[in-house]
């Protein structure tokens, strides 16, 4: 017995070093972390199960049968993040460079099936460089078949990718399906086709980090949802982001005792919108007053910044919060706010999420780019995303209401539960100037009769009343009472009931 219990001692022992130290000495020359030290950073102490340590690939060509790594160049299984349940699988690039075989990816499969059994998130921690091109169609077949299981996972567990290496050709789909991506800076990169091939085919002459690093993605693409300096800061703001998610869509959002007063008065809100309202002012002050402990965790917070997307407590209760901002582009909506904003509201509702929405936007983004690049399309993604959604939805306008992007910005129109709005609040077809142009055409040229026409316009439809007497606004509010009405709106609709006509699934306009 104490042969056996020698031999397992070993084995473990030589698959914990993976490519060997010699490589372990390379990933750390990189900056970069090895797989087994990442899962240590992002689980609790000591709560790590890994499952096939000793798996091996079945590759007999190219020489690859004296090769042979335990682990096959991933490590698998499951723990805990503040107590809560966990998959993970960690890719090992001291192994083969990370690459995927068919074991490899029959590892991961394994996770992701019983993350579904289970009900809990996985974390894919990407660091590989790409399929193993030893094993030909298998790897590929492989890379299908974590991909299935990420379209199947889609909306039942969240899903979390890290690319903490290089990712590269088939392989950076598997993240694309997942809620979440966080990169590395100067560390990390996707792309479908490296620069040599870039340079052969379009004869462009790019860098890798030019072209898929984490700051291309997270201001150009908008792929990833945030870029972080190292490592360590990248698996610990995972398990920030990881407090604010249910396991599955079959629970609520974690509760976080908070001891910040529901009904807590926020007097300087009352001044945060200008006397002009041509000048800008910053959504995010008002997000994070309202907030539980002005505690907010934006995603893509480089990539465009017209619209403001993240995760915040009311109450101690998750909430997604969705913000024109009016310091970028006037808060103007635009094709890449509008598809930035629908898959979150989409992701919100998948996982319960309550959905609070802050309102100032002058319209949609006008221009030849913007008709050519579809905005038609991808404007009608947003609304599709909040029409569909069934979660508490709580939306309170600020400023500016402006034709369709008002109806967009979950109106009442679109089943928003509590619609509230500033006493600031304009809510019409369009800017009182640009109203008074078309109705008054005939006196365009008396600019005294224009400024007169331009001050009874703004008299009748630039304020809230004339939507709230139609019922489309629940109450016109003090700014300085926001947090509370919207934590009591919340509170009010905690067994929020509503269901869509059964159907396979829509055609949403993608």
């Amino acid at each position: 017995m104490h042969d056996i219990i020698h031999e397992l001692d070993r084995r473990r022992e030589a698959a914990r070093l993976g490519g060997g130290q010699k490589r372990i000495d390379s990933q750390h020359a990189k900056g970069r972390l090895t797989a087994r030290e990442r899962i240590e950073v992002l689980l609790d102490e000591g709560t790590f199960e890994e499952w096939d340590m000793f798996k091996a690939h079945r590759c007999n060509d190219f020489g690859m049968q004296d090769q042979q790594i335990p682990g096959d160049g991933v490590v698998t299984g499951y723990g805990t993040i503040n107590g809560r349940l966990v998959f993970i699988f960690s890719q090992d690039f001291t192994v083969f460079g990370g690459s995927l075989s068919e074991t490899h990816a029959e590892k991961i499969c394994k996770v992701m099936d019983h993350a579904m059994k289970a009900g809990a998130p996985v974390i894919g921690l990407n660091d590989s460089g790409g399929a193993r091109i030893q094993e030909g169609v298998a790897s590929l077949g492989g890379y299908a078949d974590v991909f299935q299981r990420n379209v199947m996972a889609s909306g039942v567990i969240p899903q979390i990718s890290l690319i903490m290496g290089p990712c590269a050709g088939g392989a950076v789909y598997s993240p694309a399906m997942t809620d979440f991506i966080f990169m590395v800076k100067d560390s990390s990169y996707m792309f479908v086709t490296g620069p040599e091939v870039v340079k052969t085919v379009t004869h462009e002459e790019v860098t890798a980090e030019e072209l898929g690093g984490a700051v291309t993605h997270n201001t150009k693409s908008g792929v990833a949802d945030m870029a972080f300096e190292n490592d360590v800061e990248a698996l610990m703001m995972t398990r920030r982001l990881f407090n604010y998610l249910p396991l599955s869509n079959r629970e609520k959002a974690p509760v976080r005792p908070t001891s910040d007063p529901t009904d807590r008065i926020e007097l300087s809100l009352d001044t945060l919108v200008p006397d002009n309202p041509n000048k800008p002012y910053d959504m995010k002050e008002l997000i994070l007053k309202v907030a539980d402990d002005g505690d907010f965790f934006e995603l893509q917070p480089d990539y465009a910044k017209n619209i403001v997307i993240g995760l915040a407590r009311m109450e101690g209760s998750t909430v997604g919060i969705v913000a024109n901002q009016p310091l970028v582009l006037a808060g103007c909506l635009d094709i890449k706010s509008s598809i930035k904003a629908a898959r979150f509201v989409r992701f919100c509702d998948a996982y319960n999420i309550p959905v609070v929405t802050f309102v100032d936007v002058p319209g949609f983004m006008p221009g030849t780019s913007q008709e050519f690049g579809g905005i038609i399309k991808h404007g009608a993604k947003l609304l599709y995303a909040y029409a569909e959604c069934t979660v508490p939805k709580v939306t309170v306008i600020t400023r500016k209401a402006y034709g369709g992007a008002y109806d967009v910005m979950s109106s009442k129109h679109l089943r928003g539960d509590v619609n509230l709005a500033w006493p600031s609040a304009e809510i019409a077809v369009m800017g009182p100037k640009g109203a008074v142009e078309i109705i008054f055409r005939d006196e365009k040229n008396d600019p005294a009769k224009i400024a007169e026409r331009e001050a009874e316009y703004k008299a009748k439809f630039a304020n809230p009343f004339v939507a709230g007497a139609r019922g489309f606004i629940d109450d016109v509010i003090q700014p300085h009472e926001t947090r509370k009405r919207i934590c009591r709106s919340l509170a009010m609709l905690r067994e929020k009931q509503l269901d869509n006509p059964w159907r396979k699934h829509g055609n949403i306009p993608l």
